[in-house]
């Protein structure tokens, strides 16, 4: 942790978001769900949109996760869920959406952009940039990019109607972790796209009082990521024996702790700019994983990938 900010560490302070009016904008499921959730045990109202409902199935496939669940978990957690179909590819669409929380809020304090969904179209070192067939890439840059554009575009003239806005950019790396190569052009470009719109939004905002911010989590654990291993959360360590980084591998909850600690600490403009890990908050404002370890996965990944053995992610938990 930078100490420069450790003077500013909230761990006393009891995270309150009562009245917040917050949108998780691609929270069907992995970190926007979680994100949602935590935000909600703080006691905000949480949007939460998507286009995998109980009556229509995205791209992506997966039947088990819909937005409606997710809301009805924020209102279990202790805030209210609303649940609201959006392709956020279509403005049309976002700018209803923004109409009916003006509507019904009048305001909006935090939008968390998880727009994603483009997991199926990975191909990980397997081809060239000129080998990829260019629909499935620009297909990866409208949901990683173009789809975060539209809902900012979209959805900011509401949010900075009232001084100290917060906007999340949700990615996968930080800054640092991603001057490497990404091992896939598309995948490279989608994901490091959010750290420069969180940037540049930083400048935007700050004659309005907002802050921008880009926020990854580690080797996430989501459903997906359990399901491609053939583990569930009570054994995913049984896949450490194919991928042994796993060791690593964090749950949603923590990136979800991350963004509510984030969205609930007074002083959050200090961070304004910057990529944030959810090990790097967690460090700061002293929350822990579901399971009450503290995994570092960028600090150990960075060492694995850097070549070096016998590095124990036991350390880095």
């Amino acid at each position: 942790m930078n100490s420069k900010h450790s003077k500013h560490s909230t761990h006393s302070v009891q995270p309150d978001l009562t009245g917040r009016i917050t949108l998780v904008a691609g929270a069907t499921r992995g970190a926007g769900r979680a994100i949602a959730v935590e935000l909600g045990a703080m006691g905000a109202t949480v949007y939460v949109t998507g286009r995998t409902t109980r009556e229509k199935v995205s791209e992506v496939g997966r039947t088990t996760e819909t937005i409606e669940e997710t809301a009805e978990l924020v209102t279990a957690a202790g805030g209210e869920g609303i649940a609201v179909p959006t392709d956020h590819l279509e403005a049309d669409q976002v700018r209803a959406l923004a109409e009916r929380i003006d509507r019904e809020r009048g305001r909006l304090d935090v939008l968390v952009n998880d727009i994603w969904g483009g997991e199926h179209l990975i191909e990980f070192g397997k081809k060239k940039m000129w080998e990829t067939e260019l629909a499935r890439g620009m297909r990866m840059l409208e949901l990683g990019v173009k789809s975060h554009i539209i809902t900012s575009s979209c959805v900011l003239p509401l949010l900075v109607r009232h001084e100290g806005g917060l906007v999340v950019e949700i990615t996968d790396g930080t800054a640092e972790s991603n001057k490497g190569y990404r091992e896939d052009f598309y995948y490279d470009l989608a994901k490091n796209a959010p750290i420069r719109m969180a940037s540049n939004l930083s400048h935007d905002l700050a004659d309005v009082g907002g802050t921008a911010v880009s926020v990854t989590p580690g080797f996430l654990r989501s459903e997906q990521m359990l399901d491609h291993f053939g583990v569930t959360e009570a054994n995913w360590r049984d896949a450490i024996a194919k991928e042994p980084t796993f060791a690593i591998a964090e749950s949603p909850v923590y990136v979800g702790r991350a963004v509510a600690h984030l969205a609930a600490d007074p002083s959050r403009a200090r961070w304004s700019g910057q990529s944030l890990s959810s090990g790097q908050l967690a460090r700061e404002y002293g929350f822990t994983d579901a399971d009450g370890s503290r995994p570092d996965a960028w600090g150990y990944l960075s060492r694995v990938m850097g070549g070096e053995e016998g590095v124990l992610a036991a350390e880095y938990r």
